[in-house]
């Protein structure tokens, strides 16, 4: 799957810094919560429960801000026990614990100072679709539920939750709803088509009668 076919979603996620006796310093957090709507601006997303049952979690970094300049600070690689970042997939989404390594690098150090002081409270993740479905789609705000994730390939912690309020994720904020807005132009054409389809089964029908 292509970049420019991913999409980045940035909230206020719970996410904390913690000392942990085998693995040290650690940030712990919640990037993709099911069942939880989420106003995107031109409509309501939700991303189902179950809809990490079959996404591909081979290779996972963790950055800060998404900015793929810099050395990711952990990654995850098929989730395996010596990886530096753990995914947790449950009933309710996906948590994660990053094991930071505060000592050689600088930059996990001032991160988890600045989780720990509760200046940075905003996680994100890069994902693909699989499968998605449109309620309401008439409407000027229509729901966009998401029942299958493809991919995982990033997890960020992010200065600005909001991703359409920080230029560095403004690329990524714009890419994502062009490519909802083409999504749901589909769902509506398709729901356009479907409704002539039944209006001409019913034409046929009362002429047969």
């Amino acid at each position: 799957m292509g970049i420019d076919k991913l999409e980045h979603r940035s909230f206020n996620f719970e996410v904390r810094a913690e000392q942990d006796e085998k693995h040290g310093s650690i940030i712990v957090g919640r990037p993709i919560v099911y069942e939880s709507k989420t106003n995107i601006g031109e409509f309501d997303e939700i991303i189902a429960r179950g809809a990490l049952k079959k996404t591909d979690l081979t290779d996972v970094r963790f950055l800060v801000n998404h900015d793929v300049s810099r050395i990711p600070l952990a990654r995850s690689r098929k989730n395996n026990e010596n990886s530096t970042m753990q995914l947790m997939v449950d009933d309710d989404g996906m948590g994660i614990r990053v094991d930071l390594d505060v000592e050689n690098n600088s930059e996990a150090r001032a991160l988890y100072s600045a989780v720990q002081r509760g200046d940075v409270t905003g996680m994100s993740f890069m994902f693909g679709i699989d499968d998605e479905e449109w309620s309401d789609i008439k409407t000027n705000h229509p729901t966009r539920t998401i029942k299958s994730i493809s991919t995982v390939v990033e997890v960020s912690a992010v200065t600005f939750p909001a991703y359409d309020e920080t230029s560095i994720n403004a690329r990524d904020s714009k890419r994502a709803l062009e490519n909802a807005r083409r999504a749901l132009d589909n769902a509506r054409e398709n729901d356009d088509k479907a409704k002539a389809e039944l209006e001409k089964l019913k034409i046929k029908y009362l002429l047969e009668v």
